[in-house]
């Protein structure tokens, strides 16, 4: 099967999820286009037998970024056009229509002024008068594109496009994300450190309440705090570091393109977030044997069992995760058996393997 996937962005869990989708499709034989910015993904991508293009679509409204699109959907003729971001969503669909090529959107996450509807996770930004017809009824709109289906990564994004969206049932699928091979590699041996470390990863942005875990991270003695990555809380989050004096050990590690020796060398990984899909930080974590601690929210109760894979505490509740992180700094035994079971789950239910034989069955249908 010839397979184009479109992405609008140079980093973040839906490039990644798009970069290791394309290279498994190489793996199993089938012809995989990544289309994007250029960036080190597309390079990544290249290197690993994906058909690259460099095609920047930098807004909605883009029609040079467009055109360039379109060039290549030309060109290739794929059987089946995936979008693999919002941007993606909006303007590949309409692309993919145009040249009778049928196509799969993968709706990774909601705005934040919808997060709210998603079961599970908390309002984060008010609602505007406008929002329900920007988001909810364009996406209605071009959900009922001829040939096309969405995919979700969670059933409770699926719960929010059939009841929120009204998206028809038989045009919703759910297909959790899934880790490269790489990330299931043999766990390396942990670094021996005076203090366990909590390790964060992700954009910093208001949605992932990093304030809430310097705020709990401050009430367990002895333990150090590893940031990594970056936005446009990064100001807010370093003064609340500074307030939080008792802290001695924090690093902001900001931006890395290869998060993968942070999460490896993590004793706690910590996903406080106030909405959230199927994040690919916490598999990323899990699959390296990390124990977890993660807000209930959205789809991760469908990764994470409560006491078996990891913690769970509700989102903003800063006790709730200053209880966990003191548990887990103080039983190494208990961060080895959670860590354990994690990379099990993830190798076992959200493995790459498992979310391209699911995805190649959408193709397959959508193409037929």
């Amino acid at each position: 099967m010839r397979v184009l996937q479109l992405v609008t962005q140079t980093r973040g869990g839906p490039v990644d999820h798009a970069v290791d989708v394309a290279v498994e499709l190489v793996r199993l034989g089938h012809e995989s286009h990544l289309v994007g910015p250029a960036g080190s993904h597309l390079a990544l991508a290249a290197e690993r037998g994906v058909v690259v293009h460099v095609a920047d679509v930098r807004s909605k409204a883009d029609v040079t970024g467009a055109h360039a699109v379109a060039d290549v959907i030309d060109r290739v003729w794929p059987d089946v056009v995936h979008l693999q971001d919002r941007r993606a969503g909006l303007v590949g669909r309409v692309l993919a229509a145009r040249s009778s090529r049928p196509s799969v959107y993968t709706l990774h996450g909601v705005p934040d002024e919808l997060a709210g509807l998603v079961p599970g996770n908390l309002p984060v930004a008010p609602r505007r008068a406008r929002d329900r017809w920007t988001y909810l009824g364009l996406e209605r709109l071009l959900a009922a594109t001829p040939r096309s289906v969405v995919v979700t990564p969670c059933r409770a994004l699926a719960a929010y496009a059939r009841e929120q969206v009204g998206i028809r049932s038989g045009r919703v699928r759910t297909v959790p994300n899934g880790v490269g091979p790489g990330w299931l590699a043999p766990p390396a041996a942990r670094t021996q450190r005076t203090n366990v470390t909590a390790t964060w990863l992700g954009l910093m942005e208001p949605v992932k309440r990093v304030p809430d875990l310097v705020r709990a991270a401050a009430r367990v003695p002895g333990l150090a705090l590893e940031l990594v990555g970056d936005g446009s809380e990064r100001g807010r989050i370093e003064a609340v570091v500074d307030e939080e004096g008792s802290i001695r050990d924090v690093h902001l590690a900001g931006y890395q393109s290869d998060p993968s020796p942070y999460l490896r060398h993590a004793d706690v990984f910590v996903l406080p977030s106030a909405a959230e899909a199927c994040p690919m930080a916490l598999l990323q974590a899990m699959a390296c044997g990390v124990p977890v601690v993660a807000s209930r929210v959205g789809g991760v109760p469908e990764i994470v069992r409560n006491g078996v894979d990891g913690v769970l505490v509700d989102a903003g509740a800063v006790d709730q995760l200053t209880a966990a992180l003191r548990l887990l700094a103080g039983d190494a035994g208990l961060r080895a058996r959670l860590g354990a079971a994690g990379r099990e789950r993830v190798a076992a239910h959200f493995g790459i393997e498992h979310t391209v034989r699911a995805l190649l069955d959408v193709y397959e249908e959508v193409s037929a």
